[in-house]
């Protein structure tokens, strides 16, 4: 009985992952408000009614697409802001993480730029819950720094937004020149570079 009902449950979390599969890969050329349930059901080739065994409803499937996409990030978020090295050397780690995330997980993305302002309310906010998870987790990774002594918490917190904004901002223009020449994306590398340079300076004389 339990080895029927663990093949069972195999198999409804891999109709689920197909779900998501699909509805993100739909998503290349159109956002979720326009995404129909059938379109879904079909790419995956079952019946509309078994969508609902999984979701309740499309802005649902959107926000498992939201857990999935960033749910994974935090540690690397964290690392990005870790104390470890000097400046330059933080920056050019930061860079190199998001550039390698974007490369591997484009349509995640290409999913979150596009409907953090898009018109699925469930979703804009699971986004924002989710970034603002990560500028919670950098402020505490910025209170661990030496640099930090002295500073108030909605100080600290706003210094976290900063970054997180940058690290969204930066993925969002590596996206797009995915298939751009290497030129292309080292513009983005230095202007991002030049970018987290400035947050740091005034993270340094913020105090003065």
């Amino acid at each position: 009985m339990s080895h029927t009902l663990g093949i069972r449950q195999a198999q409804k979390q891999k109709t689920r992952q197909a779900l998501l599969d699909a509805a993100l890969g739909l998503l290349e050329e159109q956002s979720l408000s326009s995404l129909g349930l059938r379109e879904v059901t079909r790419a995956v080739g079952v019946a509309p009614t078994a969508f609902y065994r999984h979701f309740h409803s499309i802005a649902d499937l959107g926000v498992a697409l939201v857990d999935e996409a960033l749910g994974s990030l935090h540690p690397m978020v964290r690392t990005t802001v870790s104390a470890a090295g000097d400046g330059d050397e933080r920056i050019a780690r930061a860079i190199e993480l998001i550039a390698r995330h974007v490369q591997t997980h484009p349509a995640h993305v290409r999913f979150v730029a596009r409907e953090r302002h898009g018109g699925v309310q469930p979703v804009r906010e699971a986004i924002r819950d989710q970034l603002a998870r990560f500028a919670e987790e950098v402020k505490a990774e910025l209170a661990e720094d030496p640099e930090a002594a002295g500073w108030h918490d909605d100080d600290l917190l706003m210094l976290a937004h900063l970054y997180v904004d940058q690290m969204i901002s930066t993925a969002s223009l590596f996206l797009e020149t995915l298939e751009a020449p290497d030129a292309e994306r080292e513009r983005v590398t230095q202007a991002a570079t030049r970018r987290l340079r400035l947050i740091g300076i005034g993270r340094l004389h913020w105090r003065d």
